[in-house]
């Protein structure tokens, strides 16, 4: 179980698939990361995973993460009980995993490292993950698929991430970012220098009921966050973020209905400093307020619970909250002792208008911090940018990121980072218009269309299989 002056054990699940396997086949290790891992079972049989375990005649694995789904070391999630999830723990979790595993069905052949060529694979926080294996037990893992998709790897830890949206600006529908910046703008003016119109501005959306301030921008932000859910895949794919920006974009009322509000609206834009603006203002802020009542609002009236109860972070009885059901708690105490990645809109330089409130700070993000943890300093980024970062690199880790991915402003192909040349034993590969991990995905022969998947994944995922069979071609000529 790892930490010091401990030596218990605890289950920790996996899945495997050993169809295609045939004697001198690698073990392909999928490592689910900050998530229940049934959630990964289908890229067992469609997606990356499968493609690389049937051209290899390999075997497939999904690995669930220390804290997640079932895998607890410890009886409750108490902050003392957490002091066994660290990055370097599970590190030493997926090691042990390929030098003492024995497939059921294969007992009688060595599958462990380093006899057997062993890949790890992961998105997301889980691609930083496996990037950090390679470099921390390259004896074990002969390579690893570090897919960024601009952020399968987030190998940079940030305390303040306010870059998060940057790509949303950069590459999002140009009239939907301009009149979503000045919206939020609108807002901001009004909750941090015009406040005796708060309560209006609040009515307007139908959130009065929530009692801070914060909370409130919080919810008014929620929508441009659905950029990071964009997928090629039509199964996992999130269409809320176009949804939305046809809603502010749209010429006329989405809703005549909020016609009623008007005058209103007028009030607020003169009051948000916009009063200049409202000819063209009027009827985006009116189909914002529509689509904030139908998909935040309406929801909470159905439901019987407070806006406070649901949209609070302000909240500590939620978080006094500690038993295994409460398995919310896993990912924030990483990153609010490891990794950071506060999304705030305060960082946002001021000669830019954000795309989400400016009331999103430091302190706000961080409360889960303080009242869930009792942890009242940054985290130590250190403990993961030991592996180098932006600059993380070694032979057989393969970046790859998504050119369009919210979270690329963390990952080797940052805008901060320095450029590299692609090499197959240093591949280093951005996906042309895609988001988050779009390489993970995949579909059974008869989905496939002329365009799915995407020409520029289908490249990717070629050229992913093709190193991996050097590489594994290299492991098998080096052996005695």
């Amino acid at each position: 179980m790892y930490e010091p002056h401990s030596n218990g054990t605890f289950p920790l699940r996996y899945w495997f698939d050993a169809s295609y396997y045939q004697d001198g086949g690698p073990v392909i290790v999928l490592q689910s990361g900050e998530t229940d891992a049934t959630g990964r079972l289908p890229f067992l049989q469609k997606g990356l995973l499968h493609q690389l375990a049937q051209a290899t005649n390999g075997i497939g694995v999904v690995l669930e993460h220390r804290y997640y789904g079932t895998s607890f070391p410890t009886p409750d999630l108490s902050t003392e009980n957490l002091r066994f999830l660290t990055t370097e723990q599970a590190l030493a979790d997926m090691a042990y995993f390929a030098q003492n595993v024995v497939f059921e069905g294969l007992e009688g052949k060595n599958l462990t490292a380093p006899e057997t060529a062993y890949f790890g694979y992961g998105g997301s926080y889980a691609g930083a993950f496996v990037a950090f294996l390679r470099v921390q037990y390259p004896e074990v893992y002969y390579g690893a698929i570090k897919r960024t998709i601009s952020s399968s790897g987030v190998t940079e830890a940030i305390w303040d991430f306010w870059r998060y949206y940057e790509p949303v600006r950069e590459y999002g529908p140009p009239d939907c970012i301009s009149t979503q910046t000045k919206l939020i703008n609108v807002v901001d003016n009004i909750l941090r220098n015009n406040t005796k119109y708060t309560p209006t501005l609040k009515s307007a959306f139908g959130l009065e009921d929530i009692t801070y301030d914060d909370d409130f921008a919080q919810v008014l932000s929620y929508p441009i966050g659905g950029w990071q859910g964009r997928n090629w895949d039509p199964e996992v794919n999130d269409p809320s973020f176009y949804e939305y920006c046809d809603n502010i974009t749209a010429p006329a009322l989405v809703n005549n209905a909020t016609a009623n509000a008007t005058i209103t609206v007028h009030q607020l834009l003169a009051a948000g400093g916009y009063g200049n603006q409202t000819s063209t203002l009027t009827v985006p802020m009116l189909n914002f307020i529509n689509y904030i009542q139908i998909n935040y609002v309406a929801p909470v009236l159905d439901s019987g619970i407070t806006f406070d109860e649901q949209y609070s972070t302000h909240n500590q009885t939620f978080y006094d909250q500690d038993d295994l059901s409460q398995d919310w708690r896993s990912w924030p105490y990483q990153y609010c002792t490891e990794y950071g990645y506060l999304q705030t809109g305060s960082g946002v330089p001021a000669n830019e208008l954000p795309l989400i409130s400016r009331l999103l700070t430091l302190e706000y993000n961080s409360i889960i911090c303080r009242d869930a943890f009792n942890i009242t300093i940054p985290p130590d980024v250190e403990r993961v940018n030991k592996y180098r970062g932006f600059d993380i690199a070694y032979d057989r880790l393969a970046i790859v990121d998504g050119e369009e991915d919210p979270w690329r402003g963390a990952s080797p192909h940052s805008p901060l980072a320095k450029n590299r040349t692609s090499t197959t034993e240093r591949p280093f590969l951005l996906i042309a218009d895609a988001v988050h991990h779009w390489d993970e995905n995949g579909l059974f022969p008869n989905e496939t269309t002329a365009t799915l998947p995407p020409k520029p994944v289908a490249e990717t995922q070629m050229a992913e299989v093709a190193f991996v069979k050097t590489w594994l071609e290299e492991f098998n000529a080096g052996k005695p």
